[in-house]
């Protein structure tokens, strides 16, 4: 369902959001105990108990936790009884929260509570998240998620659109709006550091964390109840690339700039950029395809390299963006989520807040 599909549709908004203090290490708490926290913020922030939830979505990844069905155990944070009507994507929360906005549509709910959570510190991210490669042809080689941002990195700067100063200077700049940030990992000046994998240094790549994020969706008039500023979702779509990253151009990312097309976002300037953008070379890639002008804010959260905790970064990038329109930071914000090796699946949220 895309955005020109519903002219007449319901008003959806984002009505409150919270997530975690994002950590290097949380061994010492379960996915349920790192979640409740979060759960219970979000509720409080609108009044809300979870009766009052008529729709709950999450996004998680089975391979981070290292069981099958892992969601599950994250239920429980929720609560169960009384019965709920719930889903789950294998996938970051924003398409969680993509799928909330269908049900939304449809008019079979007007709340609905959509979070993500990731646990990455157990074992080598770069090594799970090869699982998500052509089994047949890549996977068997092992390039990791670094190294193939690397490919990514470096045609880039052969193509002239970037160089390593350059990229320096995009993680100096969201690390910095990151000091202003309380939940971020990483915050103010960080040494760029040595190489990971040529041309990236260590400040060129996201941290590896835990973290967990939630939303609230509600509808028309309930929206209006709920939060004094709702976030109004005007647009929101996603796209995927090719499977193979040696299909396309890794120059370039036209799913990203289809999908912000179909969410509206070229209607109009937007003031505001939440960009999942884990790599800084990602970050130049993005603002052409998004047709980010200077004056667009990009990342006053410090995004993706300040905080990456997989699975929930997508969500809290939308989460982000819609805080700052309830405190009147923002009037029409842009919010992007993906997953995938090289920017290969992304989504594109258009965010709004009514007129002062």
């Amino acid at each position: 369902m895309t955005r020109e599909a519903t002219p007449a549709a319901r008003e959806i908004a984002v009505v409150a959001f919270a997530q975690t203090g994002h950590r290097r290490n949380s061994d010492e708490l379960s996915e349920v105990e790192m979640l409740m926290p979060v759960l219970h913020a979000v509720l409080d922030r609108t009044g809300l108990k979870t009766t009052g939830i008529d729709f709950t979505c999450s996004g998680s990844s089975d391979y981070l936790a290292g069981r099958a069905f892992s969601f599950t155990l994250a239920l429980d944070a929720v609560g169960a009884w009384p019965p709920i009507s719930e889903s789950h994507v294998e996938m970051d929360g924003a398409w969680a929260l993509y799928e909330a906005w269908t049900k939304l549509l449809t008019g079979d709910a007007d709340t609905a509570l959509v979070y993500a959570y990731g646990k990455s510190s157990p074992g080598s991210v770069r090594d799970v998240l090869t699982r998500q490669l052509d089994p047949y042809y890549l996977a068997p080689l092992w390039p990791d998620s670094v190294a193939l941002a690397a490919l990514q990195a470096q045609a880039l700067i052969d193509a002239g659109e970037t160089d390593e100063t350059a990229l320096a200077g995009i993680a100096a700049r969201d690390r910095a709006a990151a000091t202003a940030n309380p939940h971020a990992q990483l915050r103010g000046a960080v040494p760029h550091g040595d190489y990971v994998v040529r041309p990236l240094r260590t400040g060129d790549c996201p941290p590896i964390g835990d973290g967990a994020a939630a939303v609230i969706l509600a509808a028309g008039e309930r929206a209006r109840e709920l939060c004094a500023r709702p976030a109004w979702i005007r647009g929101i779509d996603h796209r995927v690339e090719a499977h193979a990253p040696g299909a396309r151009d890794l120059t370039d990312a036209p799913s990203a700039r289809l999908t912000a097309e179909r969410a509206g976002a070229f209607e109009r300037p937007v003031d505001t950029a939440e960009l999942h953008a884990p790599f800084t070379a990602q970050q130049v890639i993005l603002r052409k395809a998004l047709r980010l002008g200077p004056d667009v804010r990009v990342n006053p959260s410090g995004g993706a390299l300040a905080a990456n905790p997989i699975m929930a970064a997508g969500l809290i990038r939308i989460g982000e963006a819609a805080a700052r329109i309830h405190r009147g930071d923002s009037d029409r914000a842009l919010a992007h989520a993906t997953s995938g090796p090289c920017l290969q699946q992304n989504l594109v949220a258009v965010l709004e807040g009514d007129p002062r």
